[in-house]
């Protein structure tokens, strides 16, 4: 794997990481009662961390196997 796939490679675990860890705290009890943001609704529920660290698992499989 050539020097820029290993970096969004690297990149893209740190994100699926960030994006574990929000979808972990935005499930708990009473963390949607204090985040009121007014329309953005879809940003402080946990169901959209978990799509976006999809959308990055699936990204660096295809970037590990194009070598």
């Amino acid at each position: 794997m050539d020097e820029s796939k290993r970096q969004a490679v690297k990149f893209l675990e740190k994100e699926i990481k960030t994006y574990k860890a929000l979808a972990l705290f935005l499930s708990k009890e009473g963390v949607k009662e204090h985040l009121q943001a007014g329309n953005k609704k879809a940003l402080i529920g946990p169901t959209y961390y978990k799509e976006r660290m999809r959308e990055a698992k699936k990204i660096v499989i295809e970037l590990k196997k194009s070598d």
